[in-house]
């Protein structure tokens, strides 16, 4: 199941990096699932801690996971710590385009 929770993830997109999905950015830390209650809890953070975006982008993440998973509570937990790094970044090709 968290393996499709990612495939949802990786269809919503940053608009500050259209190219690259949230989860390969590395902007999603964490996904816990709780079968039993229907929760599936989403630790992330943004490119940011500023982002005018952040509404949007939570939005995007639980619209994405309830169409493959309508019967979840997708619920989202913000976080600055760690701050994100290039290092988070899932690609090592990209890794190296944002080292530049």
């Amino acid at each position: 199941m968290k393996n499709k929770i990612i495939d949802c993830l990786k269809t919503v997109y940053d608009p500050e990096f259209p190219m690259i999905d949230l989860y390969t950015l590395g902007l999603i830390y964490d996904i816990k699932i709780n079968k039993k209650d229907k929760i599936i809890d989403l630790l992330m953070t943004y490119t940011t801690p500023s982002c005018p975006m952040w509404e949007l982008l939570q939005q995007l993440c639980k619209n994405a996971i309830n169409e493959k998973f309508p019967d979840f509570v997708v619920e989202i937990e913000i976080t600055f710590d760690p701050m994100r790094k290039v290092s988070f970044i899932r690609d090592k090709d990209l890794q190296k385009l944002f080292q530049i």
